[in-house]
């Protein structure tokens, strides 16, 4: 049997298997040009890249510096707590994720996806802070669905605490999330997005001292993203520390003295220009900040009417009312319109053009001269001197006082106050001065505003003979190892140029005020510590008919109390400010009598016993011999 060839058969499949071969060959070239491309060519890119998926760094915050009052008591430190964060390139399907988040973090889903979404311009290897400072509940959760949570990582950061809450929050200050226009200022440029910086006060002035410098370390994770080994770490720098002239005992009692109260306290030493105690009511707690504030929290603070995150002692401008007669009688002394001895009638009333400027107490003082018109606070005596002082000749010693002008207090933020002249008037409104307003402006009403850290700061330079300190705050900022970095030496401002004379007169009708009979600040007095001080009543609205209206809160005047004791050589100045308060004398001298009292029996405590100074004379003597 014979079988023929198919000659076309045979060349087909010639055909089709060198077609095949060209095939293979185009698919080998192409497959090893490929591979010679990645690893030749961009070997050393996906290396990095691969480097980089299996170790990651993760940053180590520095403990924030602490600040400590000026016994070493710290006011502010830090506290270890966690966070959670998520990688977002670990995680394939993020929808999935989200209510297991929900569970485990105890969030509302929507906030989680507005997380994510805010996250998509970023890069997904970036870490995406779901939440801060998670409870041990929320710890213990995510620890043990760590399977389900791919991505999820838990960080222990430094935290701000502020163990003392609302004390002298107002001075302190409090941290907040930094913004996006912070970022972009020069001081900020190490900073990245969800770094908490100081937002007010000390924590603000002072932020680029207390931050310390971050550590990190070398992380190898497998390809879910969970951490396997440390391979490499850098320990954080922790920040400077602050010592504050802050006393925080007399802090206490001055929070105390204040307590339920709308206003503001400044206690200073008038020898160097420490403030040893600031309270501005109604306060807050800063640590709702440090640890993220909630909207609710936010909008209580931030929309309640009493404005509490407004420094009253710096920002709060208020008439001075009877305080300001302090200057109008240096004025007088200074300018020779009045002697010691110079009298005028006080009937009640002061009879001028078509109006009578009443005097507080209604039937009137009699004849007083101007020690018992300091004493009594008589209206009618600074009426009469007020008229022909004229307003810019009281302006002049006012401001060169220290008053209409900020006082230089570190931490800025500060109101200038406002001292009128006729021709501010002038430029302001475009009408002349009326003589009738020097009536006014003479006893601390009129356009006349005044912060309570300005008059601390020009009370005592009265105290202290002439000398006109800038407040100080911080004493010295130092190492965490204890080294001294700087130092914030006392700083006299400059020296008021009013006689002796003058100021021993005034010494001496302040203290009388506290201390005679008739004295309007009877309430300040405290047996063996001679205080000399200066009640205020400032009338906040228009008097109808001798009279404002006593039913309405905002109607009220506001109450002032200012001091040094001892009164010959004064150690502490204390002014008392208690918005709507009422009557200077009967309201803020109690208040600012707490104040004193408290400094008075620690100072006493501490002096040595007459058993202690012989024994110390007698072993200096036996030293010598």
């Amino acid at each position: 049997m014979h079988l023929k060839l198919d000659k076309n058969g045979t060349q087909e499949k010639n055909s089709a298997f060198v077609y095949a071969n060209i095939i293979i060959i185009v698919a080998l070239f192409l497959l090893f040009s490929r591979l010679w491309y990645l690893q030749i060519i961009k070997g050393e890119y996906f290396k990095n890249l691969s480097e980089n998926n299996r170790i990651r760094i993760q940053e180590i915050a520095a403990p924030r510096g602490i600040i400590y009052d000026r016994a070493g008591t710290p006011l502010v430190d830090s506290f270890p707590s966690f966070d959670v964060s998520l990688f977002r390139q670990d995680v394939p399907d993020t929808r999935s994720l989200v209510p297991l988040l929900s569970h485990a973090l105890s969030m509302s889903p929507e906030i989680i996806q507005v997380k994510l979404d805010g996250a998509k311009g970023s890069p997904a290897f970036h870490p995406l802070k779901l939440k801060a400072d998670i409870s041990r509940e929320e710890l213990a959760m995510v620890e043990t669905r760590r399977l389900d949570l791919p991505g999820v990582t838990v960080d222990m950061v430094i935290r701000r605490n502020y163990p003392h809450e609302n004390l002298a929050a107002h001075l302190i200050g409090y941290l907040g999330e930094i913004s996006q226009e912070e970022l972009e200022q020069e001081e900020f440029i190490n900073y990245k997005i969800g770094y908490y910086i100081g937002k007010y006060g000390i924590e603000q002035k002072f932020e680029l001292d207390l931050r310390g410098e971050n550590g990190g370390r070398q992380v190898e994770v497998n390809a879910l993203g969970r951490k396997l080994r440390v391979l490499g770490q850098v320990e954080p720098n922790p920040g400077n520390n602050l010592f504050l002239t802050l006393d925080i005992e007399l802090q206490k009692a001055a929070e105390e003295a204040m307590m339920d109260k709308k206003g503001a306290l400044v206690a200073m030493d008038p020898q160097n220009g420490d403030i040893l105690a600031l309270v501005s009511k109604p306060d807050f707690d800063p640590n709702l900040f440090s640890r993220g504030i909630s909207p609710k929290n936010w909008k209580r603070i931030s929309e309640n009417p009493s404005r509490p995150l407004q420094n009253r002692a710096l920002q709060g401008q208020y008439p001075p009312g009877s305080v300001y007669k302090i200057i109008t009688a240096i004025a007088g002394l200074e300018e020779k319109i009045i002697t010691p001895e110079t009298t005028f009638q006080c009937s009640g009333a002061f009879p001028f053009v078509n109006r009578d400027y009443i005097c507080w107490k209604k039937e009137g003082h009699g004849r007083v001269n101007l020690r018992r018109a300091i004493v009594e606070s008589c209206d009618v005596y600074f009426y009469n001197l007020g008229l022909r002082l004229g307003v810019d000749r009281i302006a002049k010693y006012a401001i060169g006082l220290g008053l209409g002008k900020t006082t230089g207090f570190p931490l800025g933020n500060e109101k200038s106050g406002l001292i009128p002249t006729s021709s501010w008037k002038k430029k302001r409104f475009g009408i002349p001065w009326q003589a009738g307003e020097n009536l006014s402006i003479a006893i601390g009403q009129g356009f006349n505003l005044v912060t309570p850290l300005q008059v601390a700061c020009t009370l005592s330079a009265l105290a202290n003979g002439g000398k006109f300190y800038r407040p100080r705050i911080v004493q010295a900022i130092k190492a965490p190892h204890g080294e001294t970095l700087k130092e914030f030496p006392p700083e006299d401002a400059k020296t008021l140029y009013i006689s002796p004379e003058t100021l021993e007169i005034l010494r001496e009708a302040l203290w009388g005020v506290v201390n005679s009979p008739g004295g309007t600040g009877g309430r300040a007095r405290i047996d063996g510590f001679d205080v000399a001080g200066k009640t205020g009543t400032a009338q906040v609205v228009q008097r109808k008919e001798g009279r404002s209206e006593p039913s309405v809160t905002e109607h009220q005047d506001h109450a002032w109390f200012v001091c040094f004791a001892p009164a010959r050589q004064p150690q502490i100045t204390v002014v008392a400010l208690i918005e709507h308060g009422g009557h200077g004398g009967a309201v803020a001298a109690p208040v600012a009598k707490k104040v004193l009292e408290y400094y008075y029996l620690r100072q006493k405590m501490k002096a040595p016993s007459p058993l202690q100074i012989a024994w110390q004379a007698s072993a200096a003597q036996s030293e010598r011999r």
